[in-house]
Order: C-alpha cells, then sequence, then structure tokens
C-alpha cells in the first residue's frame, strides 16, 4: 500500500504495512491481551450510560470480532476498516461506530474522525478509544537514556501518543457534536523486560513508525536498556510499566440535540444563583 505524506512532504509518521503485519502476527500469537479487555470494558461501560438502544453498529478494526462486551449494544454489525489510503471502507447509514485501538496508527487522525462521523446517522453515537501519552513512558526514557549513552543519540522506538487535552477539540474539528474525552490509567509490573516485550507483541503494539531503526537492537544497547530501566523503573523487583486508555465520545450532529444558550439569554444573575452579592469593578 502507497504511504501518505504529509503537508511537508516528508514520509507519515506511521508505517501503514508494518503496523498491518503487526495486528496481523497479533492475531495469531498467544498471549494475554489485557489492555483491549480494559479498552472493551470501558468502552461497554460508557455504552451503558447512553439509555437508548441502537439498530445499527460499525465496528472498526478488520480482522477482529466484535467482543461479547460490546455486542449487546447494537442489533446488529458490519466491520470495516481503513486501508492503506486511510479511507474508511464502510457503507453510511449507522447509529453507532465503536472503535478500539483502530485509530492507533492513524496519520490523519482529524480525518478519520470525519470519515466516520459521515458513516453516522443524524444523533448517531461514536464511541473509541486510544493509547495516551503517558503509555510506556518508562519505556520511552529508558530507551532514550540507553541510546544516548551507547550510541550518542536518540532514535524513534515507541510511537507517540495523543494527549487527552488534545481529543475534545479533535471531536469538534471532525464535526461532532458533544465531544467528550477522558482516560484511565493501568500500571503493570514484570519480572522482566521480556514479559513486556511479548504482551506488546501480543496487542500488535510494536513500533511501526516510518522513520524506526530496521537494525536489531544489539546487545550493549539492550544491556544498557536493561540497565537504565532496572535503575530508574524497577519497583518491588519488578519492571515497571504504564498504560493510559483515552476515550472518545461524540454525537453526529442533530437538530434534536441539546445546544448551548446564546451570550445575555440567561434569564438570572450568576451572583442570584449563587447566593452571593455582586460587585461591579471600576474600568481604569
Amino acid at each position: 500500500m502507497p504511504h501518505l505524506p504529509n503537508n511537508n512532504g516528508r514520509p507519515p509518521l506511521f508505517d501503514f504495512s508494518a503496523s498491518r503485519r503487526a495486528r496481523d502476527r497479533a492475531r495469531v500469537l498467544a498471549g494475554d491481551r489485557f489492555l483491549e479487555r480494559a479498552a472493551a470494558e470501558g468502552l461497554a461501560d460508557r455504552l451503558a450510560a447512553v439509555t437508548r438502544k441502537f439498530e445499527n453498529g460499525l465496528w472498526i478494526g478488520i480482522g477482529e470480532t466484535v467482543p461479547p462486551e460490546i455486542k449487546p449494544f447494537a442489533s446488529s454489525w458490519q466491520t470495516a476498516d481503513f486501508d492503506g489510503q486511510e479511507i474508511l471502507t464502510a457503507g453510511t447509514g449507522f447509529d453507532l461506530a465503536v472503535s478500539l485501538l483502530s485509530l492507533q496508527w492513524i496519520n490523519d487522525l482529524p480525518g478519520a474522525l470525519a470519515q466516520i462521523r459521515a458513516r453516522l446517522k443524524p444523533d448517531g453515537l461514536f464511541v473509541g478509544v486510544l493509547l495516551g501519552g503517558t503509555t510506556l513512558r518508562e519505556l520511552r526514557d529508558a530507551f532514550a537514556r540507553a541510546e544516548i549513552a551507547t550510541l550518542g543519540g536518540i532514535t524513534p522506538r515507541v510511537s507517540p501518543f495523543a494527549d487527552v487535552r488534545d481529543l475534545g477539540g479533535l471531536l469538534q474539528r471532525a464535526g461532532f457534536a458533544l465531544p467528550v474525552s477522558d482516560s484511565e490509567r493501568l500500571d503493570v509490573r514484570y519480572r522482566d523486560i521480556f514479559g513486556l516485550a511479548r504482551d506488546l507483541r501480543a496487542h500488535g503494539l510494536t513500533n511501526a513508525m516510518s522513520e524506526r531503526s530496521r537494525r536489531p537492537l544489539s546487545r550493549a544497547l539492550l544491556a544498557a536498556l536493561l540497565a537504565q530501566y532496572g535503575e530508574h523503573y524497577l519497583e518491588e523487583g519488578k519492571f515497571k510499566a504504564s498504560f493510559e486508555l483515552l476515550y472518545l465520545t461524540g454525537w453526529a450532529p442533530d437538530d434534536s440535540q441539546q445546544k448551548p444558550l446564546r451570550p445575555g439569554s440567561a434569564k438570572q444573575r450568576l451572583a442570584e444563583a449563587l447566593g452571593t452579592a455582586e460587585h461591579h469593578i471600576k474600568e481604569r
């Protein structure tokens, strides 16, 4: 599949073919996909708060089955995913769309969100989950320290992740109404760093950055990584790894939805509502 250049003509941040290979491998690997379970439960919690039954659901992620936690929330489901040109291969007319980490390697996230919104009926709901900015911060820092010590510089080893403060704005930019973003933290401890590596492969979370190093990890760099990780992020004799799950919720616009009041349309002063005295500030 061809890559999408960015506005500066440089390669995209993520390599689509590498991320697809990682996800394909993950589906056949044995492993505890605890992140996917936690994310599915978090999505189910947010859907359960919606007092509405959905008819046609869109599950975003090729090769994936709709998790049992999510399946009851729609009468029928269609599965689709983004192709190598980051086009969502789905029809329209859905009243629910759900994404569980399938947007993780999208280069144009606002564009992808806009495509999802366009597939929804008016007043259709989108809920999704991504990994957040504090994910694997220990591994990122240990790699940076190890590479500086052994190579004198840093190469991209851990993918960048979104910040929860930015996601609400991205939903608005994509045309969603009533956007909400929130996060949950999950800290995991491993007996050794190789357990962390196995879990990352089982989740398809290996390095898929376009400008990643293609060379195998040298013994010197691996030794330095273990030393740095052990020195800075060892807790009770185990390696700590942080994960952050960012949840996105947005609705396709519809006239029936709540709208903010026009400025000056309030019928009661804020001071009266709070039971306090109102003081005017003199102009200077």
